[in-house]
């Protein structure tokens, strides 16, 4: 059973992550003001290295790119392209930190899943979110009041490297840059 945790760290609203992966860098502007739960989560997370080394592993056409879980650093991008799964590795999909946060989605005032959004996946449970994030492929509306929005992407270049992404791409690491400190 995992556990409701409340992030340490203070969201100033300035922070970024820079997504470094072998298609690129992605640059998003956390929404540390709207979603202080889920950016302070991340940006632990981040600088804990638990991203470090993370592949995709869910890639739905025109709708998501999905990332970190920790099972997939147990397999090659290969194997994740073919959607290999072996239960003795830990499936896909199915991992988390050991702990989850609450969700954000009904407080959060620019809750807007716009193409390339960073947004967090959870399972049925309100409050199940914890490492596993999203970037839209094109908006997704109908998502808006169900799962919590916590980023944007800065600039064209990082939503094209967003568009290039699919399923077994790694996620080299994730930076936190915050000017504010």
């Amino acid at each position: 059973m995992t556990t409701l945790y409340t992030p340490e760290y203070l969201p100033t609203g300035e922070e970024k992550a820079v997504f470094h992966t072998n298609k690129g860098d992605i640059t998003i502007q956390l929404a540390g003001k709207d979603a202080p739960i889920h950016v302070a989560n991340f940006v632990e997370l981040a600088q804990k290295g638990f991203y470090d080394g993370l592949k995709f592993h869910r890639y739905e056409p025109n709708f998501v790119i999905q990332g970190g879980c920790p099972n997939s650093r147990e397999y090659s991008s290969e194997e994740l392209a073919r959607g290999v799964q072996d239960h003795a590795r830990g499936v896909p999909g199915t991992g988390g930190p050991g702990h989850t946060i609450k969700g954000e989605w009904k407080t959060n005032p620019h809750n807007k899943h716009k193409d390339g959004t960073l947004a967090m996946a959870r399972s049925q449970a309100p409050d199940s979110a914890g490492s596993q994030f999203y970037f839209c492929l094109g908006p997704q509306s109908f998502l808006d009041s169900n799962y919590t929005v916590f980023g944007d992407p800065l600039d064209e270049e990082s939503l094209a490297v967003i568009h290039s992404l699919g399923k077994g791409d790694v996620i080299e690491s994730v930076e936190i840059i915050d000017k504010a400190a």
